[in-house]
């Protein structure tokens, strides 16, 4: 794998490090979900720094990738984050959208979450079923 450097790469938790610092990633599996946190050990520090984002995630940013994968990357992160402030609209609220301005916010958040996820999730997103 070719890692671009000087790369700033997004670990989750507002955390972010250089893609030729990092040095190691392991994933996380204990009382977890496949793909759902990372340890990842850097250059400079001793202990790891724990990362919200899967293994994968963070090896395709650090990995040499087209302008056009960021773009799409940042937005599905618009996405989500729009899909998270319509979801926290009050229920009141949310019947009188629907009543007077015809704004289904259920269906919107559906839609933005369904276009926000990574090809590929819709055969994972079943499997959390499981451990539930």
């Amino acid at each position: 794998m070719d890692v671009k450097p000087d790369r700033m790469v997004h670990l989750g938790y507002g955390k972010y490090w250089r893609s030729d610092a990092i040095v190691g990633l392991m994933p996380i599996d204990q009382d977890r979900g496949p793909g759902r946190r990372t340890d990842v050990y850097t250059a400079t520090l001793e202990q790891p720094i724990t990362a919200s984002r899967s293994q994968h995630a963070i090896l395709q940013d650090m990995a040499i990738a087209s302008d056009e994968a960021f773009k799409i990357q940042e937005v599905r992160e618009m996405l989500s984050d729009i899909a998270d402030d319509l979801s926290d609209v009050p229920d009141v609220l949310r019947r009188m959208l629907a009543t007077e301005a015809h704004l289904d916010v259920d269906m919107w958040v559906r839609r933005l979450r369904s276009a926000g996820e990574p090809e590929g999730a819709e055969s994972l997103a079943g499997q959390s079923d499981l451990f539930d």
